[in-house]
């Protein structure tokens, strides 16, 4: 993708921290904004918990610069206040009404940037009863259903093995500025994007809600297979040790499905001729996939599954994706330098991607620059730094001042 990527031009201020807010703004930068990370003295609270934490910054946060400033020291507060007269968004993910002590809430920054996109994420929204607890992608996760419908019938609730919550309230905010972007476009004025982990957690299960509408029912955890569909996500395991899952739920698949397993007959068994009885009679039907297709190595039986076009797939490892020929034909994996890789835009835009991403930055990297691109001198710099308003990572500076956690 070249310089003149969609956002070329833009400038985004992130406050954001984790992965929610910053994840948006990381989807900015890679469509070409110049996304300021505004980071505390002692920079993004996920630095401070080591490799778990390191590996949220680094991938939430490549091509951005940093600086790190005290917001409530005086020449912090004054910068931040010239950081915005040359913004067009704004992003944060500070528990809800932190913003407002901090000077940084939308009706106040908007009264004095009409033109300002003001973006930001809560954990449960900013209107109902838990408007002001802490939110974390886990509590999300337990509290609207995700963690209650994954996992094995008979076992405990399973978390998604990954943030689940955090990268979709990411994209729900990400699409709100890019809206708000584009009405701005007409109107001439900025608007405020709220969204929260609640929001997109729900609003993913859209599809769940509409079966619990239909059937009455409560969608209950069954580990794999769809509740109203079979065959439907379902397992295999096969004679190399491999697994595979595979949906055959339409008359037609199911046909070319018995027609695979050397079964043709079972088409028009009463127990499998519809979806309905496939779905009460489940347990029998995996028997006899895992009889026939267990017979085979996962590599044949997904060639004679796909042959009949069948949806299939290997159950593979998270260290066998960067292997993949499809992923490495996409495009979609780009070099970040010093032998660091980062999956970019999950699209592409004309058939191209970066090829290639700087790595996040360092707390306050680019302090420096910001400075003086503000008109800041280096002996104005160097003395805002060991006053304590800001740290660079070049210039050496005092303990911080510790700040309020979102």
């Amino acid at each position: 993708m070249s310089g003149d990527r969609p956002l070329s031009g833009l400038r985004v201020l992130d406050f954001g921290q984790y992965i929610a807010a910053p994840g948006a703004g990381q989807n900015l930068a890679d469509l070409g904004a110049d996304v300021i990370k505004v980071e505390p003295l002692s920079g993004d609270q996920a630095r401070g918990i080591g490799p778990f934490g390191t590996a949220m910054v680094r991938a939430n946060n490549r091509g951005k610069r940093s600086i790190a400033v005290d917001l409530r020291a005086p020449e912090g507060e004054a910068v931040v206040r010239e950081l915005l007269a040359t913004a067009d968004v704004l992003l944060h993910n500070f528990r809800h009404g932190v913003s407002e002590r901090l000077g940084l809430g939308p009706d106040t920054l908007l009264a004095r940037h009409p033109r300002l996109v003001y973006g930001f994420v809560t954990g449960f929204g900013t209107r109902g009863p838990s408007a002001y607890r802490v939110g974390l992608d886990i509590a999300a996760q337990a509290e609207f259903a995700v963690m209650d419908l994954t996992g094995a019938a008979d076992g405990d609730p399973q978390r998604v093995g990954f943030a689940v919550a955090d990268v979709l309230a990411a994209q729900a905010l990400t699409s709100g500025v890019l809206a708000a972007l584009l009405q701005r476009s007409g109107t001439g004025r900025g608007d405020v994007v709220e969204t929260s982990l609640m929001e997109a957690v729900v609003h993913a299960q859209a599809s769940t809600w509409a079966e619990h509408e239909l059937s009455g029912s409560v969608p209950r955890r069954r580990g794999n297979g769809q509740a109203l569909a079979a065959p439907a996500a379902d397992l295999v395991r096969t004679r190399d040790g491999g697994a595979l899952v595979l949906s055959a739920y339409t008359r037609e698949k199911f046909a070319a499905l018995c027609e695979v397993i050397g079964r043709p007959e079972l088409a028009d068994d009463p127990r499998f001729a519809s979806n309905p009885a496939r779905v009460e009679h489940r347990p029998e039907l995996l028997d006899l996939l895992h009889d026939t297709l267990g017979r085979l190595d996962r590599a044949e039986a997904l060639e004679r599954l796909r042959g009949a076009g069948i949806v299939c797939g290997a159950v593979r490892s998270f260290d066998e994706l960067a292997d993949d020929p499809d992923v490495r034909a996409s495009g979609l994996i780009a070099d970040c330098g010093g032998g660091h890789t980062a999956p970019t835009t999950a699209f592409s835009l004309g058939g191209r991607r970066p090829a290639s991403t700087p790595p996040a930055p360092r707390t306050g990297e680019h302090t420096v620059r910001i400075l003086a691109e503000l008109g800041r001198g280096e002996a104005e710099i160097r003395a805002l730094v060991e006053a304590g308003a800001f740290a660079a990572a070049d210039v050496a500076t005092p303990p911080p001042h510790k700040e309020e956690p979102a």
